[in-house]
């Protein structure tokens, strides 16, 4: 039996949306929202709502010969792509093309009657596309936001609930797509695959969205009840603040969508999945008494729930505990350098 997602509420939509709003209301209140329309004038948008071949030939247009990768699947996986049965294989197949031949690729399974299921993700502009910068201005981000900006392309295709790291304006230049959308704290709901053996980097969700298999993952059905749904036409922007999970399903033969990653704070952060990996061999396997008292001491000293843990402490003597400068920046990786290549 399919998914029931009708009770799911929607992602809330904003209209007319320009940089006061964005960074005023919808910024801040780290939740996902439908930017109705933003870019519907960029000439790619329009392109797209002339015909599938016009927005194929515009891009084409626009294309470097770089050669591209994409994903290639049977008629079988219905669009879905992810793993094998034993975890260990991927169900498809990564070819590299031209983003031109790509495009002529997917016009001829337009009007396949069960087409094979093919993606090329986050194709970067600057390496692909760099004449297409100025052809999209994103309104919403200033001259100085350090941005990476892709475009994907592919058919009626799913891919896998995830979460990303950086913030993200994600919008749909042709075709519809639908997004569905999970805090965080879903996180234990959704039975997350292999941390370190993904399909394009991020770990994915095991469940079939469209027949989830509740005797295998019962614990999806109270994650459907937090789910949001956020249905796109072209033009349409959906913002993602950083670490929302989101499952993206192409509903047309021909989709693309432009992506704006970009992440907030001070240029010395890194991912914090290192810390992840880090605390494999520091915490995890800690007694659950020592782990309790580590988690008090991570909330007090880096989660800060309370006020500054070293505001009793003059600045001078807080050592790597202060802010960060490039000589505690430098401490820092020369001791966890030394920490981890000794025995």
């Amino acid at each position: 039996m399919a998914a029931d997602w009708s009770q799911c509420k929607p992602v809330k939509t904003y209209e007319n949306v320009d940089l006061a709003l964005f960074q005023s209301t919808i910024q801040p209140a780290h939740k996902p929202a439908i930017l109705r329309g933003l870019v519907r004038d960029w000439p790619i948008v329009q392109a797209g709502l002339i015909s599938d071949q016009e927005i194929c030939a515009y891009v084409s247009r626009h294309a470097t010969e770089a050669p591209a990768n994409c994903f290639f699947a049977p008629p079988e996986i219905k669009g879905r792509f992810g793993y094998g049965p034993d975890l260990q294989e991927y169900n498809f197949d990564v070819r590299s093309a031209s983003v031109e031949t790509l495009l002529s690729i997917l016009l001829r399974l337009r009007d396949v009657e069960n087409p094979p299921s093919m993606y090329a993700g986050a194709l970067p502009f600057p390496q692909f596309f760099p004449a297409l910068s100025i052809e999209c201005p994103m309104p919403l981000l200033g001259p100085k936001t350090a941005t990476k900006v892709s475009l994907w392309i592919g058919n009626q295709t799913r891919t896998a609930a995830h979460w990303d790291l950086p913030q993200n304006l994600a919008c749909v230049v042709a075709g519809k797509r639908r997004f569905t959308l999970f805090p965080i704290e879903e996180l234990k709901n959704l039975y997350i695959g292999p941390l370190d053996h993904t399909l394009a980097g991020q770990p994915i969700s095991l469940v079939d969205f469209k027949d989830p298999d509740l005797t295998t993952h019962p614990r999806f059905a109270d994650a459907m009840k937090a789910a949001k749904i956020a249905d796109l036409e072209p033009g349409d922007v959906l913002y993602m603040p950083s670490l929302w999970i989101h499952h993206v399903e192409s509903l047309t033969p021909v989709g693309m969508l432009v992506n704006f990653w970009w992440r907030d704070g001070p240029e010395h952060l890194i991912t914090p999945s290192l810390t992840l990996q880090h605390a494999l061999l520091t915490l995890r396997d800690l007694p659950k008494a020592e782990k309790q008292a580590w988690k008090a001491v991570f909330d007090h000293y880096i989660f800060q729930s309370d006020e500054d843990p070293m505001a009793h402490i003059p600045e001078p003597a807080r050592g790597v505990f202060g802010p960060i400068t490039p000589d505690s920046l430098a401490k820092i990786k020369t001791r966890l350098r030394q920490s981890l290549d000794s025995d």
